[in-house]
């Protein structure tokens, strides 16, 4: 990519950031070239996301820019952004700096269809006349990849899948055919393939565009396939600064190289040629869990009506001791077969048997106790811990529900389970929006636990933690799986963390199993072509070599 070195699109210098009187960014300086690439990285709070909040004026709360500078563009046109009025700023977003932001759902009106929302972007930034702005609505919807772009137009943001949804924002974002693009996570709620298809289809249009991309991750392997340079952040400062090989092949820092060492994405592909440390385990003692021919149709609602069958003639067994991942994009069926194994949905045909007793046959004490062997780990653990509780509560309420117990013990109990998530004793006390992300999934694993189930299924209980903390929880059910000899079933959409973590793999495609085996034999020698692109969606391959 030739540009003019002189040619800068965004110069950041010695930006400081407070919140309520607290500093959170520490003379944070960089360049972003025209046409350049860049990405951010970094762990949860450690600047990122304030440092675009500041570019954008967008900043939650008490906080405020108390230092540096931040211009934008170069010769007469420059701005600058720190001292510009909020009547300025309403000028410049959309028309020079765009916006991509990470969840469709929290950014799109739900009561708005998807076209009105791309025509008010429009007219925003001045476009004039109904039938124009139309049209060039649903020319956007095309050129970001919404296929038939003039019957969609009229739909609302429920009607379209996570991955379209995230097309409508990038459409958003384009209106007004800004300098500079800035995407914050954009796709990190997405499985791999579609991910692909979506930062593909960015890239295209940037780059078509001689647009500038200012791309924000905790994803280091997305961060090298996309990006010309990296800039990572920690605790508010710059840490380190190169291309993608430098950082990902030769870094300097001790914090980077734990972000590069704890990245799945990064060690998956550097894996790719050779086997993995996890070792195969398809032989040993009886299965804990028995899938046989198990089927699940939804009865579609409206006016069409029939059933769509969600899950195939699904079947495989999991062995005692063993991590076993099902793997698979959006609408796969794999969550279904969680919840078909946890009691939440009745399976329409087949069975799931827990050491040799049917849970889809079961009823009354028989579920109940079928059930104490099973336990669930949730993608969201704010979302599946009461926040009015305590955590000694939360942790202990399995307990009282089967009546496990006195008080005293429980409490007992309670802390013995923190012990075993590392988490200290001080936090029984302690409310869930007191703790991080990744002390609440502790809390969460440690609930599951309270019962000592032989099956725990963990339903993407990592995909929404950062890279670092994700590498924490990972490790965290490795050892607990060698202390207490438990049996994980594994559901996530990353094959990624399914090279770091799991024994064998059950890939699944509409409801379908489509491959199955070791992790070794799926990742090095795949059948199935499904597979092989969900392989190659995997970020940082370019890196393996």
């Amino acid at each position: 990519m030739q540009q003019d070195v002189n040619e800068n699109i965004l110069s950041i210098r010695d930006l400081e950031v407070s919140f309520g009187g607290n500093p959170v960014l520490h003379r944070v300086s960089f360049d972003l070239k025209k046409g350049e690439r860049v990405a951010i990285v970094g762990q949860s709070g450690s600047g990122k996301s304030t440092t675009i909040g500041a570019v954008l004026r967008l900043l939650p709360g008490e906080g405020r820019i108390t230092g540096g500078t931040i211009r934008l563009g170069d010769g007469p046109d420059a701005v600058e952004l720190a001292e510009a009025s909020e009547a300025q700023m309403r000028s410049i977003r959309g028309k020079r700096l765009g916006l991509v932001p990470q969840d469709p759902m929290s950014n799109l009106n739900p009561s708005m269809k998807v076209g009105a929302q791309i025509a008010d972007a429009l007219m925003s930034n001045g476009m004039r006349g109904r039938a124009e702005v139309k049209r060039r609505a649903i020319e956007l919807m095309t050129e970001a990849g919404i296929p038939d772009a003039e019957r969609r137009y009229g739909q609302y943001p429920h009607e379209f899948s996570g991955g379209m949804r995230q097309r409508v924002l990038i459409a958003v974002a384009l209106a007004g055919e800004p300098d500079l693009l800035i995407a914050d996570e954009p796709t990190s709620a997405l499985d791999v393939t579609v991910q692909r298809q979506i930062l593909n289809h960015l890239q295209a249009l940037v780059d078509a565009r001689g647009t500038s991309l200012l791309f924000v991750t905790h994803d280091l392997g997305l961060a090298a396939d996309r990006t010309d340079r990296i800039i990572v952040m920690a605790d508010g400062r710059i840490v380190e600064v190169g291309t993608p090989r430098e950082i990902l092949l030769n870094p300097q820092e001790e914090y980077t190289r734990k972000l590069v060492a704890a990245a799945p994405s990064v060690t998956a592909a550097l894996q790719m040629e050779a086997p993995g440390a996890t070792a195969a385990s398809t032989a040993g003692p009886a299965p804990i869990l028995v899938v046989q021919d198990l089927c699940k149709e939804f009865t579609l609602r409206g006016q069409r009506g029939g059933t769509v069958r969600a899950v195939d003639n699904v079947s495989f067994t999991v062995n005692r001791g063993t991590t076993t991942a099902v793997v698979g994009e959006s609408g796969s069926g794999k969550t279904t077969v969680a919840r078909i194994i946890l009691g939440l949905e009745t399976a329409t045909a087949g069975q799931a048997l827990v050491d040799g007793k049917s849970i889809t046959a079961s009823r009354g004490a028989e579920r109940r106790a079928l059930r104490r062997m099973v336990q669930p780990v949730f993608q969201d653990p704010y979302g599946s811990l009461d926040p009015t509780h305590s955590i000694e509560r939360l942790i202990d309420e399995p307990l009282r529900i089967f009546n496990v117990g006195d008080k005293g013990s429980r409490r007992r109990r309670v802390a013995e389970l923190l012990d075993q998530v590392a988490l200290p004793h001080s936090v029984a006390q302690r409310r869930p929006n007191e703790l991080s992300g990744g002390q609440r999934q502790r809390v969460a694993i440690a609930r599951a636990l309270a019962l000592e189930p032989e099956l725990i299924i963990c339903d993407e209980a990592v995909s929404a933690l950062d890279v670092l903390v994700q590498d924490q929880i990972l490790n965290l059910l490795a050892d607990l799986q060698d202390r207490l000899g438990l049996t994980y079933l594994f559901i996530t959409h990353d094959l990624a963390v399914v090279r770091q973590i799991a024994h064998n793999v059950l890939v699944m495609k509409a409801g379908a199993v489509v491959e199955e085996g070791s992790v070794d034999k799926v990742f090095l020698r795949p059948e199935a072509q499904y597979t092989e692109e969900l392989l190659g969606a995997i970020p940082g391959a370019a890196f393996a070599a």
